[in-house]
């Protein structure tokens, strides 16, 4: 027995409003304090229910398709092993995130499979045993699985559901790619900011703690950081390179769009503290 395509399931990006590193724990992970939000614009995956339990993937990006250990499969693997099942799938990637950009492209992608595959295989397990399933395959999947804007703290999965401002965000993508574990193992990395309640974290100005080290090691982020800090208040998401700023109408962030450098490319997107992801799981 095979079924019919289920389409157009997003996986969407996030941004990390900001990112406080707090310190460097004996298993190597650093316990952090971040704010998470998602923005409309996302990745599409489309999943076709198959009665034996091979996984197949497919991709507009042949990098993608090629790596065996892309957490795309990792999670529908790990699926399968947890809860059983003798099903299968075959998956389509409309890749449309950056790679390597800080926007969560890859975790997000594996939440979304874990969520559509639960659902589309009958499994009805609960989110928060999705998380669990998640978390070991990246430590920003839970946040995308969960599917509200939160505040994490630990390694980024102990989550408080918030509800900042939705703004409109100008998203630059310098033409580099910034690797997260080579950020979190540079020794120049600041690891001592104090952790502080979500109430004086949300008062005081947002940073972002690789920042500073990302812009040092990249002429490309740094020529995009400061280009977008003429025209808004702007941060680095993540470990980077991807930056961001925000404006309060859509309109604004067009007309400074329209102002981009040839040399670096972007994109506008509208801030949201629900996922898109849950969305389409209601339609099912």
């Amino acid at each position: 027995m095979t079924t019919a395509l289920s389409l157009g399931w997003p996986a969407p990006a996030k941004l990390n409003l900001f990112l406080h590193i707090n310190g460097r724990r004996e298993d190597g992970y650093h316990e952090l304090q971040t704010l998470f939000q998602f923005i409309e614009y996302c990745d599409f995956l489309d999943f076709k229910v198959t009665d034996k339990p091979n996984l197949k993937l497919h991709s507009n990006m042949s990098a993608v398709v090629a790596d065996n250990d892309n957490l795309i499969l990792q999670a529908a693997k790990s699926l399968q092993e947890y809860s059983g099942c003798q099903q299968g799938a075959e998956i389509w990637l409309d890749k449309r995130l950056p790679m390597g950009g800080g926007l969560g492209g890859g975790s997000s992608d594996a939440a979304t499979t874990l969520v559509a595959l639960n659902s589309l295989w009958g499994l009805n397990l609960p989110l928060t045993k999705l998380a669990d399933i998640g978390l070991k395959l990246g430590a920003d999947v839970p946040v995308f699985i969960n599917g509200f804007s939160a505040f994490a703290e630990g390694v980024g999965e102990q989550l408080q559901p918030v509800s900042p401002p939705q703004p409109w965000y100008l998203v630059l993508v310098p033409d580099v790619h910034v690797s997260t574990a080579e950020i979190f193992q540079d020794p120049a990395l600041p690891r001592n900011t104090p952790k502080h309640t979500l109430t004086t974290l949300m008062q005081n100005p947002w940073k972002n703690d690789c920042q500073e080290l990302v812009v040092k090691h990249s002429p490309q982020v740094a020529k995009a950081l400061a280009w977008l800090l003429e025209y808004a208040p702007s941060r680095m998401t993540g470990t980077g390179a991807c930056v961001f700023g925000q404006f309060e109408q859509e309109q604004q962030a067009r007309d400074v769009l329209a102002k981009l450098p040839a040399s670096i490319s972007g994109f506008v997107a509208k801030g949201s503290n629900k996922s898109p992801l849950m969305l389409r799981l209601a339609q099912c």
